[in-house]
């Protein structure tokens, strides 16, 4: 059987631009060399897409020293038709070079530009197959505001809270101080379209909340203000279905936090003893049904056909949905390949079904 030809297209132009090097050197680790030809393409932080090396180390998880795409010059050329598949790429002389037709890409950003389905777009319109979640379904998960409405419209409950533009704040932040006092300290202040707890801030008074807000809004122009909400952080890997078939959920694990006060960016890729990623959680046969099917819903609910990772938090009065993220962590440490281990499925071989279902979508 001939191997299939990937793309892996990683970088991009986020805050989460060092994460997604850091999953890709995952993937270009454990992808099977004996069913796939890979070829690396990186986007620069400036947007630029290049021709990268396929060396995994290069990309490898390092806290002190956090892999990035450098710009080497080359250039890639997308298909200029839906009539083809071919890869070209432009030296850094100038010169023009095949790369063979790609059957399938894999998009392995995270954040804005890559995984709220802008990139998604463009991949469409050049008639290209890919992984993961569609256009609709990706930029409504990576948009919190938009996402909990569509949530609470499927019956999941929610955090209590509100959304603040740039404007609101600039406009009137007495308003919107007086608006947190109601909701109750401590509370949350999260950009809308952001990942990694990027820009995350909790904040114990009013008198934090303009720093906060200056957190948040530096990612994006409108930001979630949330209640703190009291539970065990639960999560779940989510796969589409196959053939029609519906979707699938993996075992739930559990974030424990052993030396932060939450689940930020330094704990989850940067901080060894910040918090601990266990899978299975230790739950009770009828709480395992009812996440599990909360995370096929909120999929479901979104359109979802590729993948995600759902998060929750576990109350006293039941299970409230943190987010959907459709391009979650792939690195070594992260939930996701972690979950699907626990329920059978080696990282190969969720890389294998992944690109299936891709494959399948694009039919």
């Amino acid at each position: 059987m001939s191997k299939l030809t990937v793309a892996v297209l990683f970088g991009g132009r986020s805050s989460e631009h060092t994460i997604s090097c850091a999953t890709a050197g995952g993937v270009l680790e454990a992808i099977d060399r004996e069913k796939y030809d890979v070829v690396p393409v990186g986007i620069t932080t400036e947007g630029a897409f290049t021709l990268e090396e396929d060396r995994a180390e290069k990309f490898a998880m390092d806290p002190a020293n956090m892999p990035m795409v450098h710009d080497n010059g080359t250039r890639i050329l997308w298909p200029q038709s839906t009539a083809s598949r071919e890869l070209r790429y432009l030296d850094a002389e100038g010169v023009v070079h095949s790369l063979g037709d790609v059957d399938v890409v894999f998009p392995i950003l995270h954040g804005r530009w890559g995984e709220d389905g802008t990139v998604q777009g463009m991949l469409e319109l050049a008639g290209l197959p890919y992984v993961g979640d569609g256009v609709l379904a990706s930029a409504l998960a990576m948009d919190k505001h938009f996402a909990k409405i569509v949530f609470a419209q499927a019956g999941i409950s929610v955090a209590p809270g509100f959304t603040v533009t740039a404007r609101d704040w600039a406009e009137d932040p007495r308003m919107v101080a007086a608006s947190v006092e109601v909701l109750g300290w401590p509370a949350f202040i999260k950009p809308a379209r952001a990942g990694s707890s990027v820009g995350v801030t909790k904040v114990a008074d009013v008198a934090g909340l303009a720093d906060a807000m200056a957190t948040g809004l530096a990612e994006d122009d409108k930001v979630l203000v949330e209640a703190a909400v009291l539970g065990r952080e639960i999560e779940c890997g989510v796969l589409g279905g196959r053939d029609g078939g519906p979707t699938r959920v993996s075992l739930a694990g559990e974030i424990v936090m052993t030396g932060r006060e939450f689940y930020d960016f330094e704990a989850k890729y940067l901080d060894a003893n910040g918090a601990e990623v266990i899978c299975p959680a230790e739950l009770t046969e009828s709480e395992l049904a009812e996440v599990t099917g909360l995370a096929a819903r909120a999929f479901d609910a979104i359109g979802g056909t590729g993948l995600a990772r759902a998060d929750f938090f576990l109350t006293a009065s039941g299970f409230v949905i943190n987010e959907l993220n459709t391009m979650p962590g792939f690195t070594p440490i992260s939930m996701f390949p972690k979950c699907w281990l626990a329920s059978g499925m080696s990282y190969p071989q969720l890389i294998d079904e992944l690109i299936a279902l891709g494959l399948e979508s694009s039919r």
